[in-house]
């Protein structure tokens, strides 16, 4: 506030040296106020904004940065969002590490969807691999009715598959595919990694931005599940 006020009477000094004196009083005070006021308020937001933008964990800082590593990660913030602010269902398709083809239409409708954009070349995915393969192992052992899929970033399959092997990931991965996958999302995973929970509808439903642990993610895997309708679906298995 020192510096806000200091700028402010320097400020109106100036225009008292330009022969404020021949004008009225009542004037005078207003046109102080009125420039004192909005003096402080212009320095007060060029402060915050200063402040705001000089994060270098927030990802408009990471992408100023310039540091090349290839990737923005995020805070590991965790978002809900609400059946009724949903948005459209996901479509996705592509080809596993394995080669073989994969759609988000063949997993069984009883089941919720987590989605997990990652690459190995991601210190933050690095970091999260035994954590999720711990969730996804939690969660399917104890009758949770969920599927598990990675989507690789920007690299060849021969990297995710030894990716694979190195932290024993026993769910799937869609290949990079020119980014198709992640294309896919509607450009809901800004940062890598970034871990998506879809519904029965396949409409996400929840969201991580950046490193996540099996803690968070099995709560909020079963938070969603809790909200969801008990499924109604003849003929389905699974």
């Amino acid at each position: 506030m020192n510096v806000v006020a200091a700028a402010a009477e320097s400020a109106l000094a100036s225009p008292r040296r330009r022969g404020w004196r021949g004008t009225p009083a009542w004037a005078r005070r207003g046109s102080v106020a009125r420039l004192a006021g909005a003096t402080a308020i212009g320095l007060l937001s060029a402060l915050l904004l200063a402040a705001c933008g000089t994060d270098p964990n927030s990802i408009a800082g990471q992408a100023r940065s310039g540091d090349q590593k290839g990737y923005v990660s995020g805070d590991g913030s965790v978002q809900q969002i609400p059946a009724a602010r949903r948005g459209a269902p996901i479509t996705l398709e592509g080809s596993t590490l394995e080669g073989s083809p994969w759609a988000l239409s063949s997993v069984p409708p009883t089941k919720v969807v987590v989605l997990n954009v990652w690459g190995s070349w991601c210190g933050p995915c690095v970091a999260e691999a035994p954590e999720l393969e711990k969730a996804w192992t939690n969660l399917t052992t104890g009758g949770i009715p969920v599927q598990f899929l990675g989507l690789d970033f920007k690299e060849g399959p021969d990297a995710g598959l030894a990716f694979q092997r190195r932290y024993g990931v026993t769910y799937p991965s869609l290949t990079f595919d020119g980014g198709r996958p992640v294309q896919a999302l509607q450009g809901q995973a800004p940062t890598v990694p970034t871990t998506l929970v879809l519904d029965r509808s396949r409409r996400i439903a929840g969201r991580i931005l950046g490193q996540t642990d099996a803690a968070t993610l099995t709560g909020l895997v079963t938070d969603i599940l809790a909200q969801e309708p008990a499924p109604d679906f003849h003929g389905s298995s699974g």
